[in-house]
């Protein structure tokens, strides 16, 4: 099915430069056009990706299965590799996110605020679209739909680059979108792949800032640091996902062992897992073996600090190391945790401010005072009293799908749904009024 797409990259200029520039001034010219497009046809375009995904999973799958071979013939991590697979799980999770953005409130047109000026003038803050928005992202394939179809909804032209390591993925869906958006008569050109994986191509399209007006990298620290440090176009950056969970003396123990596996075990690779546990030292002589040994259980290896060495020498059958202290800045991304004990809640939330990466961070009590310090204290996109920081995602925020989670603090910050993929303007309505 994406043999045209194969064939027109045989075909592509051998200047990257020029074929780049064409390529956002298309997105640019579609940009205004998207930016007016009725809802209903919008949702329209959203209802026949979901029907065509689902037609198409099997083909889907096998593109997919290329992308993985190749991921494992050059020795990709296990949990690049996880992020890469599409199995039947979540590309059904991918097609009620298309389904759940088409029932979402179209932000654009959205009165923000409503000004009536003394001299009888009517002032409408009103959400625009942004305009176009390049996303740069590695692995996930699922990544390439998100995008789309948030760009779609919040009326901005979207210019896609995906890793080598999913391209026969990120061209596969990237034909739906073009068939769901030729069957209501739309440009193509409202949602496009960059068609090569060549690293200049990316550098040329960092440049564009007369065409493109942000850029979303999504993926590892080095990709985002790369965008951030050579793009001319306003970056919107994830950085790392350090999130921490702080149990406090008033937690209840049963509620912090489940959603300290939660958080560390349901998905590992997941950016919104915890790598650093601090826990209370007036509660952590009772708690602190019973939790690692349920993240023993589960195959978590432990990093411990002195204190809780202290007492898990007194425990029988926990297996830990010591802990150094650049193992609390770690983003393991894997079955591995580091675990600190604090003697106050105020040295906790310094911990999490220190040693984190302002993107998710939890505690666990039942002291409405601690927990209110704590979320006031902790400076994060998003903060957690009794809950797992696995809910930092947009669909599980019922957003819909994301098209990333920005530790930024402008414009957006923590998960990007529609109304973070606009900007505003002035519409201001008069009689004929005149300056003095």
């Amino acid at each position: 099915m994406v043999q045209g797409f194969y064939m027109s990259m045989s075909h592509v200029e051998v200047d990257l430069k020029d074929q780049m520039t064409e390529l956002a001034k298309q997105a640019r010219s579609a940009a205004l056009k998207l930016a007016v497009l009725p809802t209903e046809t919008k949702n329209a375009i959203l209802r026949t990706l979901a029907d065509l995904i689902e037609q198409h999973a099997d083909g889907l799958k096998i593109a997919n299965n290329q992308d993985i071979d190749y991921a494992k013939g050059a020795n990709l991590s296990a949990s690049l590799i996880d992020r890469l697979e599409l199995n039947d799980k979540r590309i059904a999770t991918m097609v009620d996110g298309v389904r759940q953005v088409v029932s979402l409130e179209d932000p654009v047109g959205e009165v923000i605020e409503s000004v009536n000026h003394p001299n009888g003038m009517k002032i409408d803050k009103v959400r625009v679209p942004i305009g176009v928005i390049g996303i740069i992202y590695e692995s996930r394939p699922n990544v390439t739909v998100d995008c789309a179809i948030l760009c779609l909804k919040s009326g901005n032209a979207a210019i896609l680059r995906g890793g080598k390591e999913a391209f026969h993925s990120n061209a596969f869906l990237n034909e739906l979108i073009n068939r769901a958006l030729k069957a209501h008569g739309q440009d193509t050109a409202m949602v496009q792949l960059v068609p090569t994986t060549d690293r200049q191509a990316m550098q040329h399209l960092l440049k564009l800032d007369e065409y493109i007006h942000c850029i979303i990298p999504r993926g590892g620290d080095g990709l985002i640091r790369y965008v951030a440090e050579n793009s001319t176009i306003p970056v919107i950056k994830h950085f790392q996902g350090i999130c921490n969970l702080f149990i406090d003396q008033a937690a209840d123990p049963e509620m912090a062992i489940k959603i300290a596996i939660n958080a560390k075990v349901q998905k590992p690779s997941a950016c919104n897992a915890i790598e650093n546990i601090f826990i209370h030292a007036e509660i952590a002589k009772t708690l602190l073996p019973q939790l690692c040994k349920a993240l023993q259980d589960e195959d978590v290896e432990l990093r411990v600090d002195g204190a809780a060495v202290a007492i898990l020498l007194r425990a029988s059958g926990i297996k830990f190391s010591p802990a150094e202290e650049q193992d609390l800045y770690t983003e393991y991304l894997d079955k591995i945790v580091t675990i600190k004990v604090v003697n106050s809640i105020k040295e906790a939330v310094s911990h999490v401010n220190r040693y984190g990466s302002a993107h998710s961070d939890a505690i666990v009590t039942e002291d409405a005072a601690a927990a209110e310090l704590f979320l006031n204290g902790v400076d994060s996109a998003t903060v957690y009293w009794n809950v797992s920081t696995r809910f930092t995602d947009g669909y599980a925020f019922g957003l819909g799908a994301e098209i990333g989670i920005s530790t930024d603090r402008l414009h957006a910050r923590g998960p990007m749904g529609l109304k973070e993929l606009c900007t505003y303007k002035y519409q201001i309505i008069g009689q004929g009024q005149i300056t003095d």
